[in-house]
């Protein structure tokens, strides 16, 4: 796991690239390679690579990045972990193609020689990295399939430059800072800037699961190479839809995933919680073997004695399975003392990940490098409300969504204070404009803020563009890939793994993590273990979150499979509003909590020549 940046100067009346912008790219992610540096540049200066290391395979020098093939026709700064590169070397090595190290980047570089660009759909991991082809005079970008690990580029028209953080680019000091419309008003609708915008509109993310080519003429359009509607509807295609062994195909997909996550040169840990999914993970390693492992909880003091409290039933899941535990505890006190460096290292506006940035520093305080997360268990197996409150509002609704301006009419008749003098959520005036479709029954689950009522937040102006721009139910809609077939529960699922899991939790897993020098790793956001899954409708009528917990031998304890869940909360609304000197209700409803925090996070500055 690392940071990666790259300037390629693509135009030959374009500057050669600068060795000192591409070092302040570089130094900008140190904290995602605290184990070594490396910068790399063609004769010509067309070209320059820059990288920080985080070392986890290989950890001798051979694994050093920029990395170069022998003949000196590729070289690639990578970023990720490939867990099927020992496979993809003994077939490599079956070619006649010989390796002078033991890292997964080499593999990439051998990969790339025999397949060209198609190798990404060979790789199994999380992985983004820029390759340059001398012979082709070309640089390829690409980002793994469900968007785990990061990639961001500018381009102005002679030169593109990429890397693993948004605010790299920015430190380079040659790309503007202008404002994106669309990226912010996606951050106050979703809580993060839904791909492939950014807040700057010179800044662009790489769409998950596609590659960018860039040549002398620029940069091409992104070639999709996968995509998550596909993938589900292939996986219903499949014919598995008979119940019986459902539950042992579960098993050992999950078995499967978490073998290959546990390839590295150093030990893996899991972050622990008190619910099903990491502790099935921690089961899962158990069987296959892995000892001495450290499992590693987070806290809160405000949560001591309630049932938010994760650290006691972690405790006996790390002891049913022979883990080593950590219990991590956070004060209010903690919170406002690491918050400055926490917008600092959030690379995008966003309302999460303040739970993984602590997790995560308490794995290095342990001396972890690498540590297993239980996200994305929820997106495969319905594990939100919204795989029954979606399809539900849809059927419910779709008839009266065609009656013609009456979801407006009854949306302005409950806005603002007529809602709340009733007790509704602001939300609940879109119920009938909005709950009739799947991607507006979708917006209304999972927005921060409705469309109306962004004027109150932002300027009008910023508003109209950034919606015209952005257009949020299309770009909803269009995860769902019109005409492809799929039922509710595959709906659902394509919706928060393409949308809230990636631009989102994966994002926050990455920027936080990182920032701690600590990889994460994701053994259910793997496209092999969904498409080994049974189908959507089989899952749905199996009760898979019960089906996790008995796929290790020893399956979770009754405690922990029959709690009610909580999520994994943190008492960050409670804190902000106490800091504010506003009085604070015993229990804070989660969407006030979410847009306290949304708006905290934007007066942090992240438009001005300051935000860093």
């Amino acid at each position: 796991m690392c940071g990666i940046a790259g300037i390629h100067a693509y135009l030959d009346v374009a500057p050669p690239v600068d060795r000192g912008e591409l070092l302040r790219m570089t130094e900008r992610m140190a904290a995602r390679g605290p184990d070594g540096s490396g910068m790399w540049f063609t004769d010509d200066r067309r070209v320059g690579f820059g990288h920080r290391r985080l070392a986890i395979i290989d950890l001798s020098e051979g694994g050093a990045q920029p990395m170069q093939a022998d003949d000196g026709r590729l070289s690639i700064t990578f970023n990720g972990e490939i867990y099927n590169y020992r496979e993809l070397r003994v077939e490599l090595q079956a070619k006649g193609r010989v390796f002078k190290s033991e890292s997964d980047t080499e593999v990439l570089l051998q990969l790339y020689a025999e397949h060209g660009a198609g190798m990404v759909s060979r790789l199994r991991g999380m992985f983004a990295f820029g390759l340059w082809d001398a012979r082709k005079r070309t640089l390829l970008l690409a980002r793994d399939p469900l968007g785990i690990k990061p990639l961001y580029w500018a381009d102005d028209g002679w030169t593109v430059r990429f890397a693993s953080q948004a605010k790299a680019l920015l430190a380079g000091g040659a790309v503007p800072r202008d404002p994106d419309p669309a990226g912010i008003v996606g951050f106050h609708l979703l809580g993060s800037v839904p791909e492939p915008f950014t807040v700057w509109r010179s800044v662009h993310a790489l769409p998950a699961g596609t590659t960018l080519t860039i040549d002398a003429t620029g940069p091409h359009e992104p070639v999709r190479y996968y995509d998550v509607a596909s993938a589900l509807a292939e996986r219903s295609a499949s014919g598995r839809h008979d119940p019986a062994g459902a539950r042992s195909r579960l098993a050992s997909a999950l078995h499967d995933s978490v073998r290959h996550h546990l390839v590295a040169d150093v030990p893996v840990a899991v972050f622990l919680s008190a619910g099903l999914d990491s502790g099935a993970l921690l089961g899962t390693m158990a069987d296959l073997g892995a000892r001495n492992v450290s499992a590693v909880t987070l806290a809160f003091a405000e949560f001591k004695g309630l049932p938010l409290d994760e650290a006691p039933l972690a405790a006996e899941v790390a002891a049913r399975y022979g883990a080593r535990h950590v219990i991590r505890t956070v004060d209010r006190a903690e919170f406002e003392n690491d918050l400055p460096a926490l917008l600092d290292a959030m690379d995008l506006p966003t309302i999460d990940g303040i739970n993984t940035w602590f997790v995560a520093k308490a794995a290095r305080e342990a001396g972890i490098k690498v540590a297993l997360s239980g996200l994305g268990a929820d997106e495969c197996f319905g594990g939100y409300p919204s795989f029954k409150d979606v399809p539900r509002s849809v059927h419910w609704l779709r008839q009266l969504s065609w009656v013609p301006g009456l979801g407006a009419l009854v949306r302005r008749g409950l806005s603002g204070a007529i809602a709340a003098g009733l007790g509704l959520h602001p939300k609940a005036a879109g119920i009938l404009q909005y709950g009739g479709s799947w991607a507006g029954a979708y917006l209304l689950r999972r927005s921060v803020y409705m469309p109306w009522e962004l004027d109150e937040l932002l300027e009008p102006s910023v508003v109209e563009e950034g919606l015209r721009r952005l257009a949020p139910l299309s770009r909803i809609a269009a995860a769902l890939q019109a005409g492809t077939p799929l039922g509710d529960f595959d709906r659902v699922a394509t919706l928060e793994t393409s949308l809230y899991m990636r631009n989102q939790l994966l994002r926050d897993a990455d920027w936080a993590g990182m920032a701690q020098s600590v990889e994460i790793r994701v053994p259910y956001v793997d496209p092999f273990f969904l498409a080994a899954l049974p189908p959507g409708d089989v899952l749905a009528a199996l009760g898979a979150k019960d089906a996790v917990a008995e796929a290790p031998t020893t399956p979770l304890p009754d405690s922990i499979r029959y709690r009610r869940k909580t999520g994994f909360s943190t008492p960050v609304g409670r804190w902000l509003r106490e800091t504010a000197g506003e009085s604070t209700p015993q229990s804070i409803d989660f969407s006030v909590a979410s847009r306290t925090w949304a708006q905290s996070v934007w007066r942090a500055g992240w438009l001005g020549p300051t935000a860093a």
